[in-house]
């Protein structure tokens, strides 16, 4: 018995070792973006640049630019589509997208045409790897645009209603 013992245990040793993983790195765990796209309300097919935007989100008045994930700079002509992040513990995120943006030399106030625009989605978790953990991801995504007498967005489309990724288009905005 006492030879037997030693023996188990380096065999349950070597089990152990040769069960873990290799290399737990995480390489597919963001959680993604919803992308925007913008197109001329004249031609809907045709991509349209948005001239000096800027993109706020309104629940925690966070100006979003120049961060890698957003891949556009504050108050500049964007690209035909940007990603911007949902909030995770909430059940919808808001957002002021200014057209013109612009600040006032004197008082330090927004100039530009302020648009808010509500996404509303319910979360899910998903698991991606031991490495990687949970990421989540928004089902039933839709979208809402405050009214008011100056809007330079006039209408909205959702392309697909679950974000799973940051490579396709989800909302197309018209203006």
């Amino acid at each position: 018995m006492k030879k037997i013992l030693p023996i188990l245990l380096i065999a349950l040793l070597i089990f152990n070792v040769a069960s873990c993983e290799k290399d737990d790195i995480c390489v597919d765990g963001d959680t993604p973006l919803l992308v925007i796209g913008f197109f001329d309300i004249d031609d809907p097919d045709e991509h349209k640049r948005v001239p000096s935007i800027r993109i706020k989100v309104i629940d925690n008045n966070q100006v979003l630019s120049d961060l890698e994930a957003f891949k556009f700079t504050d108050r500049s002509n964007s690209p035909d589509s940007l990603s911007v992040p949902l909030q995770i513990n909430a059940n919808s995120t808001r957002f002021e997208l200014i057209t013109d943006s612009a600040e006032d030399a004197d008082t330090g106030e927004e100039t530009g045409n302020i648009d808010t625009l509500t996404i509303n989605y319910s979360t899910r978790e998903a698991f991606i790897s031991r490495a990687c953990g949970f990421v989540i991801n928004y089902d039933d995504v839709n979208a809402s645009l405050t009214s008011d007498d100056s809007n330079w967005i006039q209408d909205i489309t959702i392309v697909q209603q679950t974000v799973e990724n940051s490579n396709n288009i989800h909302v197309k905005i018209f203006y």
